[in-house]
């Protein structure tokens, strides 16, 4: 069945998720995340967007973008293409990163601005990563709270609040902590999970000392079926890990019961 063409919108504000193909990382370490920060930044040069906010997870991002001077699917192909290049040539892998096609909505106006904002902003605070969303170091509030030579547009957003610089942020910041149920673009799979997949591709690093839950499956057998028990006693569905991980779906519900 063809697809619908993308909205477009009259602001030219859009709030976008990539997410890695088959729920796989899309982000190792730390080198990973400044390599994609930084080619955000190289193309805002060549492209003309301007990014008010983003949020990089382990499996998806989130980005709250401005199409400029070119459209925002050749913006984001330009990103895209020199990250998965890089990526696969660290990482000595081929073919997909990202799943296919990515994911957006339009903005149209200055409060939904707002909202989008907060939930990016609040992303890794609601699945479980972090305590506040000053926390997370791989977020743009950092940005709007330590001027700088920074990635984000910030001062567009902050003068929302107040003219004043310092009135501004301090309303900035109490937006941003709000207890909120904001509800904006996200991948769904038709199930609601116990677990956000964040937490337990957190969960997993923890529990294996692996980068990538990737690594799971070629580790010693012994070793991998005692992680896949420990962590199904923790709730981590069937389903969730085979995605994460990889690994064949009989081969966890055996190692969760013990007899893999």
């Amino acid at each position: 069945m063809p697809r619908g063409a993308r909205k477009k919108s009259s602001t030219g504000l859009y709030h976008v998720i990539f997410r890695g193909i088959n729920k796989q990382v899309i982000f190792t370490d730390r080198e990973d995340r400044l390599k994609y920060l930084s080619i955000l930044e190289k193309y805002k040069e060549v492209s003309g967007y301007e990014i008010y906010g983003y949020c990089l997870m382990d499996n998806h991002i989130h980005l709250l973008f401005k199409e400029c001077e070119e459209s925002i699917a050749q913006s984001l192909k330009r990103i895209g293409s020199s990250y998965v290049y890089w990526y696969n040539k660290k990482h000595d892998r081929c073919g997909h990163l990202f799943q296919d096609r990515f994911k957006s909505e339009v903005v149209e106006d200055d409060k939904y601005l707002l909202v989008v904002l907060r939930y990016i902003h609040q992303n890794p605070l609601k699945a479980g990563l972090v305590k506040a969303v000053s926390d997370y170091e791989w977020s743009s509030y950092k940005e709007y709270t330590n001027p700088g030579n920074n990635i984000t547009d910030t001062q567009f957003i902050l003068k929302m609040f107040d003219a004043a610089p310092g009135k501004a942020l301090t309303l900035f910041e109490s937006f941003m902590f709000q207890d909120s149920r904001d509800k904006c673009l996200e991948y769904t799979d038709g199930m609601s999970n116990l677990l956000s997949d964040d937490l337990v591709i957190a969960m997993i690093k923890t529990e294996t000392g692996l980068d990538d839950p990737l690594q799971l499956g070629t580790i010693d057998r012994q070793a991998r079926n005692e992680a896949i028990k420990k962590l199904r006693e923790k709730g981590v569905t069937i389903k969730q890990f085979s995605q994460l991980t990889g690994i064949n779906r009989g081969i966890v519900q055996k190692a969760g019961k013990g007899t893999g």
